[in-house]
């Protein structure tokens, strides 16, 4: 077990001057580590694989607040509706309307954030400003077609650079869009204040962004051996 408790409560430690929460990012790790940082109060953690995610979840407690935080194909929602806490990365309105129709099934509520690209990768995903205006003026011209889905606000990364100047004005542009589209779309609606953003290298910059989760793997984990996916 590659696990550092130490860590984690330095991690926690960070997190509270910023009222901000921790996403524990357990994908391709094994669901004894997991059981591990659920014995040391952790409750919310994020996976990447669909498969992977409704394995494990059979396997652990039911009051784990399990978020997905990888891309997420339209065919795949179906499996975690069941379950499945926060959606974090909701980059089309054809995902954030497949997850409404999933949900309605299970009449339950999913929580979703929408993905916004601001990285200078193009391999990353999100939406584009346009896309973005586009699927929240849908969502605000027929809110009862969303009854299912709940946008609690935006999620981002980064990109993977050593320049901290960069990610700091990439995570300072999310947080003024956020702030944006709070005034136009969610102005009096309380659950919007999430921002996803920062990661293990870069949680640090993101805090001081507004990050109100931040989605920490190896940090806690150890590094990721994919040869076992």
């Amino acid at each position: 077990m590659a696990i550092n408790l130490e860590a984690y409560q330095e991690v926690l430690d960070r997190l509270k001057p910023f009222n901000a929460r921790l996403v524990a990012v357990s994908k391709t790790k094994p669901v004894e580590d997991i059981a591990a940082f659920y014995a040391a109060g952790q409750r919310i953690f994020g996976e990447n694989y669909v498969q992977e995610l409704t394995e494990k979840q059979t396997l652990l407690p039911a009051d784990i607040e399990w978020h997905f935080i990888g891309h997420l194909q339209s065919n795949k929602v179906k499996f975690i509706a069941p379950f499945v806490h926060t959606i974090h990365a909701v980059d089309s309105l054809k995902l954030l309307q497949e997850i409404n129709k999933q949900a309605a099934k299970h009449q339950r509520i999913i929580h979703c954030l929408l993905q916004v690209h601001i990285a200078a990768e193009e391999t990353k995903f999100g939406m584009d400003a346009q896309e973005l205006q586009q699927l929240l003026q849908t969502y605000q011209a027929n809110p009862s077609a969303f009854a299912q889905v709940r946008i609690t606000g935006m999620m981002g990364m980064a990109t993977n650079t050593t320049n901290e100047t960069q990610i700091r004005e990439e995570f300072h542009q999310l947080h003024e869009l956020f702030g944006s589209v709070k005034t136009t779309y969610f102005n009096n609606e309380p659950y919007f204040k999430e921002l996803s953003i920062g990661m293990s290298a870069d949680y640090h910059l993101a805090l001081q962004e507004g990050s109100t989760l931040v989605r920490i793997g190896s940090l806690l984990f150890g590094e990721r051996n994919y040869s076992k996916l």
